[in-house]
């Protein structure tokens, strides 16, 4: 049985609970007016929600969007068919424009994407080549005369607008309303209920707010969300109305489902009946927190629902591409900064006695040791003050770090502050040893600590940044540090690595977690 805190009601007790009022059933509920009242499901209507909102003010953007794709593509295309002499240049590209919009339309490029989602790029990729088959197959069949090679030619600038386009969209304009907040009302056993709010309040890049949640039994939950309703251990007939009546208290608009011993399958199965008949949209958790949706595709077979977990990245042409990026990257990047690097070594030389470069042993992957490049932030001699410091560490894990290191110096300071310091770390990249993007290089006395599941980061190279890198660094616990890393080695991806590198910059100037 269940129990929600009802405004005027001489019931405020947990209900079917040891030591609690008798438990309300259809058979025993007073018959009074007042308490039906009270005892139905919420109907009462809503203010406009935020999502609601949201989805107009996406509906509003949609045509700007569709116009710079269609206009992207096909003005350049009509331009370049044009020069090259071909016939019924108008009629061609305002076809490939209005198919491109179709393509985009159809695989759903216009529908609003949730925080923290990595640009589209290699999906924009793959709609262009589709593009090329479809417009193939129709000049094919139409008998035309463009000339393949011009018509790809001419339809290259609408991918890179398409990019662009997709990447203006998600930038925080100023004045742009912040996206739609999902009010969410978790339902489930204590230490479920108590691991889903923690896991939702430690990042940002989801709509997801808790306003409150409605445990399963008499556990006191840890996670400090109010609490309207509990249900009881066993199935019940007023578990529907403990949890709509929770959501209309707290204005949540999904119920989030924690599955446990004590929601069983049928007694999921009617929740869900009810809510839904009730127009309180519902989630349930799965166990599988630590893969990308990405990866997950459902099927059914024999009436069971089957979850098909594709294997991580590791063989194919995504890791090649990944491979090249990090080479020519790490060579643009090392010609590009070359003046920046040669000052910050002047100003290290300057800055106290020693090297310039700071080389040290590290760890990369297959847990392969490299000499990682760095420009020296500390001391000469700060490996052998190490020791004595060893007690001030500020860090859970094998991990050292100290938030005021006494053996960084003042230049050294600074160089942590911006992440300067790492940029010699493109050699490494240059040479292999490590990549844009990835895990954290560990040190050989720290993976000498690691565990099985610890020495799983070492599966992928080492990375410049990372999930880690933008996530917090050091203000992150040693647990939370492998959880990102493990998350990265699983599901990867090259678009992935694009928006890590975007968020790499901002986390730079914010400078939170740098020392």
């Amino acid at each position: 049985m269940g129990h929600v805190d009802l405004p005027d009601s001489d019931r405020t007790g947990p209900v079917g609970l040891a030591g609690a009022p008798r438990p309300r059933s259809v058979s025993n509920r007073p018959r009074s007016n007042q308490l039906d009242e009270l005892w139905r499901a919420p109907t009462a209507p809503r203010g406009r929600s935020e999502p609601a909102v949201a989805k107009r003010r996406t509906a509003r953007c949609i045509p700007v969007v569709v116009g710079a794709e269609l206009l992207g593509l096909g003005v350049p295309a009509w331009l370049v068919l044009r020069a090259g002499g071909q016939s019924r240049t108008a009629v061609a590209a305002a076809v490939a424009a209005l198919v491109w919009s179709g393509l985009r339309a159809v695989r759903g490029r216009y529908a609003d994407q949730l925080p923290g989602e990595p640009p589209g790029v290699l999906s924009t990729i793959r709609d262009w080549l589709l593009l090329i088959g479809v417009l193939a197959v129709l000049r094919t069949a139409t008998g035309g005369s463009v000339d393949p090679a011009t018509a790809i030619v001419g339809l290259l600038p609408g991918l890179s607008a398409a990019i662009a386009a997709q990447a203006l969209r998600r930038l925080p304009w100023p004045g742009r309303r912040p996206r739609a907040v999902r009010r969410v009302l978790v339902v489930g056993e204590a230490p479920g209920v108590d691991r889903a709010v923690r896991s939702l309040a430690s990042r940002a890049d989801h709509p997801y707010a808790v306003v409150a949640a409605v445990p399963v039994g008499t556990t006191p939950l840890e996670c400090g969300v109010p609490v309207p309703g509990r249900l009881a251990p066993a199935p019940a007939d007023d578990d529907v109305s403990t949890v709509l009546g929770g959501a209309f208290a707290q204005d949540a608009d999904l119920a989030l489902v924690v599955p446990g011993p004590q929601l069983s399958e049928e007694r999921l199965c009617r929740l869900s009946w009810g809510l839904h008949d009730s127009g309180l949209p519902l989630s349930v958790l799965s166990e599988l927190s630590g893969i990308a949706a990405a990866r997950v595709r459902p099927t059914a077979a024999a009436g069971l629902t089957l979850l098909h977990i594709a294997p991580p990245l590791r063989r194919g042409p995504q890791p090649a591409l990944k491979a090249l990026v990090d080479r020519v990257g790490a060579a643009l990047g090392l010609l590009v900064l070359t003046p920046l690097l040669v000052l910050i070594g002047v100003a290290v030389r300057l800055g106290s006695d020693g090297p310039v470069f700071h080389r040290q042993i590290r760890h990369g992957q297959h847990n392969r040791p490299f000499t990682m490049w760095k420009f020296r932030t500390m001391v000469a001699d700060a490996e052998n003050h190490k020791q004595r410091l060893v007690a001030a560490n500020e860090l859970d894990g094998p991990m050292f770090k100290m938030r005021r290191d006494p053996r960084v110096t003042g230049i050294g300071r600074l160089l942590r502050r911006t992440s300067l310091d790492e940029l010699p770390q493109l050699l490494n990249v240059l040479r292999g040893d490590m990549s844009l993007v990835g895990p954290r290089p560990p040190l050989p006395e720290e993976v000498s600590r690691y565990d099985e599941r610890e020495l799983r980061r070492l599966a992928v190279k080492p990375g410049l940044t990372g999930l880690w890198q933008v996530s917090g660094r050091s203000d992150l616990s040693w647990q939370e540090t492998v959880s990102l890393d493990l998350w990265y080695v699983d599901n990867w991806s090259v678009a992935t690595d694009m928006g890590l590198m975007a968020r790499t910059l901002r986390a730079v100037t914010d400078g939170r977690g740098a020392y």
